[in-house]
């Protein structure tokens, strides 16, 4: 009876899946066909189970870093960022794709999201690409493949949302997204050096050559937006704030420097991040609320521990066991949204990994790092729409100039699973531990 019942959800979750249906709906009506003909649980759990996943605390962080990210966007925080980044490498070989992926991982430090990194970087830099000369292909290239970085540099949303279902420390998870986060920007900076190498794209012309005094100038003139992330997230490992109480204090930032600093920021901006983080906080929780349901169904179904004994049926090599899960959230990835592949994946992978050994931390990377080529790969790769509409060019033909960065990509996620210190020294020497 277990088996067959266990059966039905699963069929009934792919059908959903495959029709278009919302994750939600998909995983809340998966959850009621398992209650109707399992028996062993009330109908009561349904309200009980998403009013459970709704409560968690550290869920707040996600709104606010979108809030604080939109608002730093309109308050001109964004430009001055990218203004002082081209003065170190705007000259060189692709100066502009190297800038765009600077850029998007300094802006990374303050947003979380990797669409709306794109967004905030790519409307400056993509059309100031094309017309120094740079191919479209190229421009929406790098910008959507930069904006991947925004998952990894902390803060970072997906991060949140693992550490709470696998009961991690938010702060020493995004301690060890530091050194594979940057890892990640030099692979990608080195991409798209030689790529424009290869295709001639010379730097930009309009920008004077580096000089150390005028760099300083433009320093001091953009001080408070480059103190961002080190308040953000100076902050949070200062101990003087948890990532919720940042993430407010990131907003409150971001109003002081767009408003008093540099007047840019106007109500019509305030509206719209509002907005912007309400609409992102709506669709997080429904996700997780009902995910919290459809987990309850798995564990009395044992599922976790079914997934384990199949797995570790074909080797307890925790190698070969991250390469498995890596192969199948690539493949997760190119149809389910980030967030929803955490939310689903991590209860039923967490009691596997305990088994096989594998530091909860280093897999929490590989599994971010993993979900920054979902946002590349067609036919749900968000960032491809996002600079689709930035680049005015089709998302078939972006998909095809990102190929250079997802190999990239491909190449990091083998470094850091097979080199699990360059996710966990970090936390470690500091103490933090899982």
């Amino acid at each position: 009876m277990e088996l067959s019942v266990m059966t039905m959800v699963l069929i009934s979750l792919g059908v959903f899946f495959l029709l278009g249906m919302p994750v939600f709906m998909s995983l809340a009506i998966s959850s009621v066909v398992a209650l109707t003909f399992g028996g062993y649980l009330p109908m009561s759990v349904i309200h009980n189970s998403i009013f459970d996943g709704l409560n968690i605390f550290p869920l707040l962080a996600i709104p606010c870093f979108v809030i604080a990210g939109t608002l730093m966007e309109y308050g001109n925080i964004t430009n001055q960022i990218v203004d002082v980044v081209k003065q170190m490498v705007g000259r060189m070989h692709g100066g502009l794709g190297i800038t765009t992926i600077l850029a998007c991982t300094f802006f990374a430090a303050i947003s979380g999201s990797g669409p709306g990194t794109v967004a905030a970087v790519g409307t400056i830099l993509v059309p100031a690409m094309i017309r120094s000369g740079y191919s479209r292909d190229y421009a929406a290239g790098v910008s959507s493949s930069g904006g991947t970085i925004g998952l990894l540099i902390p803060p970072s949303n997906p991060m949140i949302i693992y550490s709470i279902l696998g009961n991690v420390s938010v702060t020493a998870m995004f301690t060890a997204g530091f050194i594979p986060g940057f890892v990640v920007a030099i692979a990608m900076s080195t991409t798209a050096w030689a790529l424009a190498k290869k295709h001639g794209f010379r730097g930009d012309e309009n920008t004077p050559p580096f000089q150390l005094g005028s760099f300083l100038r433009s320093c001091r003139k953009s001080f408070f937006s480059l103190m961002t992330p080190l308040v953000i997230l100076g902050s949070i490992y200062s101990g003087l704030c948890t990532p919720v109480e940042a993430a407010v204090l990131a907003i409150a930032y971001a109003l002081f420097v767009g408003i008093v600093v540099n007047r840019a920021l106007l109500p019509i901006h305030i509206y719209k991040a509002l907005l912007e983080g309400a609409l992102l906080c709506g669709a997080v929780l429904l996700i997780v609320g009902t995910s919290t349901l459809f987990g309850k169904i798995l564990t009395f179904e044992a599922a976790p521990q079914r997934l384990a004994a199949a797995v570790m049926s074909i080797s307890q090599n925790p190698h070969v066991v991250m390469l498995l899960i890596i192969g199948v959230l690539i493949i997760l990835g190119m149809f389910m949204e980030t967030l929803s592949t955490i939310i689903i994946l991590v209860p039923v992978l967490m009691p596997m990994l305990n088994l096989v050994g594998i530091d909860p931390i280093h897999f929490g990377i590989i599994l971010v790092v993993t979900n920054e080529m979902a946002l590349l790969t067609p036919p749900l790769g968000v960032n491809l729409f996002v600079a689709s509409r930035i680049a005015n060019l089709s998302v078939e033909r972006i998909s095809i100039a990102v190929l250079p960065f997802l190999l990239a990509l491909i190449a990091c996620i083998l470094l850091f699973t097979f080199v699990p210190e360059i996710s966990t020294w970090l936390p470690e020497t500091l103490g933090m531990g899982k």
